[in-house]
């Protein structure tokens, strides 16, 4: 891509609208992605496939951002979403490249906020 950044067209406002998320078919993609050993694609399609992770991912975090956000203060859980949501921040806001690792480091960013979002949702054990 010849911009600094990808912007993701969202008229409708759909990323926020906290619709819950196509999960398999993107996780499909991660694990085909994060598998790929010495791939021959052309740049155009590395970026189309990273766009689609950053999509993604920018939706994921979202998620995990709202999930936090319904915390109480006292769990940490919530300040470890927070650390994790600063880093896909910064990796976000990095330039697509026309390469496969920059796909696969989107596939990474997209599997570590799967990872936290479960960890947001699972139910916390009673204290004894």
């Amino acid at each position: 891509m010849s911009d600094t950044h990808a912007v993701l067209h969202d008229p409708r406002g759909l990323i926020k609208a906290e619709l819950p998320l196509d999960r398999a078919p993107h996780e499909a993609l991660i694990t085909a992605v994060l598998a790929w050993k010495n791939p021959d694609l052309a740049p155009r399609d590395y970026e189309q496939i990273a766009l689609q992770l950053t999509g993604h991912a920018r939706a994921i975090a979202a998620d995990v951002r709202r999930h936090a956000a319904a915390l109480p203060k006292n769990d940490g859980r919530g300040a470890l979403a927070e650390v994790i949501l600063r880093e896909a921040g910064r990796r976000l806001s990095a330039p697509l490249q026309g390469t496969a690792r920059c796909a696969q480091n989107r596939a990474r960013l997209a599997q570590a906020l799967y990872t936290r979002l479960d960890r947001l949702t699972e139910p916390v054990p009673a204290a004894p």
